[in-house]
């Protein structure tokens, strides 16, 4: 297994863009990962973007974003209101709001949904994401579902004990008005980072499909 290592020490900031199709997509796929960078990196720079929601759901949204990116040196929470469920036939719009977010926003590494994923919004965003930015690093971020679309990650990012509670503890704390479903709640969320632990490694860990990755050995 190769290990890549981010320039704790670096001068600049890391510029990390989030991209969820709901409420809790990003937190669900991504969320660990986002509070140990925030964590160990000091200078992250996170530009976070949900597509859809209701009023309330939205709300939520703005509350867990400011809660994971708690320690981010700068945080940028947008939140739109495409119809959920009808991304494929809202295309040119939310293409368009790729477009305008290209003219300023540059990310070094950008979480996304599965390109593979059963459900149509996530991947409209992953196809519109690979559309949008050609010449940066991104990482495809898996969210567990009735369809059962889990693959094979090849990109692991272990999480320690207490980032794997903080979040779970947000997830279920914030996201109240997912509190009913079958699926939501603490043991699905913590399965699926053990399981990925497993395959990594370590206790737990978030896990990823980077499709197109540049080494530079110089």
């Amino acid at each position: 297994m190769l290990e890549l290592v981010l320039n704790r020490s670096a001068s600049k900031p890391i510029k990390v863009l989030c991209l969820g199709a709901h409420a809790d997509d990003i937190e669900i796929g991504c969320g660990g990962t986002i509070l140990h960078l925030t964590k160990h990196y000091r200078k992250v720079d996170c530009t976070w973007i949900v597509f859809s929601g209701s009023p309330l759901r939205r709300k939520e949204a703005e509350t867990s974003a400011v809660r994971f990116l708690r320690k981010a040196a700068r945080r940028q929470v947008e939140l739109h209101k495409f119809r959920d469920g009808f991304f494929p036939y809202q295309g040119a719009e939310i293409k368009e709001c790729f477009e305008q977010l290209k003219q300023r926003c540059n990310p070094d590494l950008i979480f996304t949904h599965y390109r593979d994923d059963l459900h149509q919004d996530h991947r409209l965003i992953c196809e519109l994401t690979w559309n949008t930015y050609r010449r940066n690093a991104i990482l495809e971020y898996e969210i567990p579902k009735y369809d059962g679309d889990l693959a094979s990650p090849n990109v692991f990012v272990p999480l320690d004990n207490s980032i794997a509670r903080r979040k779970i503890d947000i997830l279920l704390s914030t996201f109240k008005s997912q509190a009913g479903k079958h699926w939501f709640d603490r043991e699905c969320f913590e399965s699926l980072m053990r399981l990925r632990g497993l395959e990594s490694a370590c206790r737990y860990a978030e896990a990823f499909y980077g499709r197109k990755i540049l080494i530079d050995l110089k």
